[in-house]
């Protein structure tokens, strides 16, 4: 009975430092605060020929079916995998060493384009420069714009 309660006790005394670590990394993940470009902010940025960078994330597939012109092609959604990251990886240089803003497109806007935003992050580019577009490609209403 006493090693049953001393257990509990060393376990009663590990949880507030187990969650504290918890927390610590849940805080490094959340603290991202994510921008946006419209697709009107974006339309603008083509028709005033604007320095920026579009790095489309869509599968093959949906990149093939309609993307926006100029866009960097990459197929690396869902970006959750190394393999997928590599992807990023083989665009970086077009990226890297520059000042101008780099939107992101995704199918949606979501979490593919916010685990690209991190990616990003992580390899060393400006946050200043980091951007998804609200509601990926999935929301563009500019068919005058996509690639033919």
């Amino acid at each position: 009975m006493k090693k049953i309660i001393s257990l509990l006790l060393v376990g009663l005394l590990l949880i507030p430092v187990m969650m504290t670590a918890c927390s610590q990394g849940e805080e490094t993940s959340q603290d991202v605060e994510f921008k946006y470009y419209s697709a009107e902010k974006v339309k603008e940025s083509i028709e005033n020929d604007e320095e920026f960078d579009l790095v489309d994330i869509q599968v093959q597939e949906e990149y093939d079916e309609h993307h926006i012109a100029g866009a960097i092609e990459t197929n690396a959604y869902p970006v959750k995998e190394d393999t997928d990251k590599a992807k990023i990886d083989a665009i970086y240089s077009q990226l890297e060493g520059k000042e101008n803003p780099i939107v992101i497109v995704c199918p949606r806007g979501a979490g593919g384009a916010e685990r690209t935003y991190k990616y990003l992050l992580e390899k060393g580019i400006n946050e200043d420069r980091l951007f998804i577009l609200e509601d990926g490609q999935a929301g563009w209403p500019y068919e005058d714009l996509l690639a033919k």
